[in-house]
């Protein structure tokens, strides 16, 4: 496949230069395919093979737009999402005709994974995702608003799992120290919606208060 792509899309190295990678049975092939994605800049190595073979389809594609732009140019997102939809007129969401198989998207994903040091995987599509929660969960507004607040507070609490019982046996210390994180997990999520309730409950009573008439209106029986 390397050898493929180098030859017809790539041609990053002279026919002559090729050598080292044509000898695909040698022991020293490894070294030079190491040295080839080395020169290209290429993030992976041999090691992640969906990953690396991902990328260089990637970058082979650009390289054959770029030789044949006049070719392609007409395929564009936009003519592509018409042809799906049947609509005409330009599109008010410019995420509807985002094309996430492009290979700059691609390469804009993996970029992102590893500057947020988000684990490799060989669909970039879950890789979104990955950045997604992690923005969602660290980088939101209202998550770096939480730390700030809470900077000057005290660290929270940390519960050992030996010292946490779990009221029942799962089989072995690993399962029973699996389902104690569960649980921790369980409870952290039910905090966070009585929080969500508590907010909501806030937001109906500024609504259906009226302090000019009747305060008690604003308040939520139980």
């Amino acid at each position: 496949m390397v050898l493929w792509l180098e030859d017809q899309k790539i041609r990053h190295y002279k026919i002559e230069d090729r050598v080292p990678l044509r000898n695909i049975q040698s022991d020293e092939w490894s070294k030079a395919l190491d040295l080839y994605l080395q020169q290209l800049n290429c993030p992976w190595n041999a090691k992640d093979k969906s990953a690396l073979i991902d990328w260089l389809l990637g970058y082979a594609v650009r390289l054959e737009y770029g030789d044949n732009v006049e070719k392609y140019k007409a395929v564009t997102p936009e003519s592509v999402h018409l042809c799906r939809t049947g609509v005409s007129g330009q599109a008010s969401n410019p995420l509807e005709t985002l094309n996430f198989d492009d290979p700059n998207f691609k390469a804009g994903v993996t970029s992102l994974c590893m500057m947020l040091q988000i684990p490799p995987h060989p669909d970039h599509l879950q890789q979104l995702k990955a950045i997604c929660l992690l923005v969602k969960e660290k980088l939101s507004k209202e998550a770096i608003a939480a730390i700030s607040s809470s900077s000057t507070e005290t660290k929270a609490e940390q519960i050992p799992l030996d010292k946490m019982e779990l009221g029942f046996e799962a089989g072995d210390y690993i399962m029973n120290d699996a389902a104690k994180i569960l649980r921790l997990l369980h409870i952290k999520d039910l905090r966070e919606l009585q929080t969500q309730i508590n907010t909501a409950i806030v937001a109906v009573q500024a609504i259906t208060a009226n302090p000019k008439t009747d305060s008690r209106l604003g308040k939520v029986g139980r």
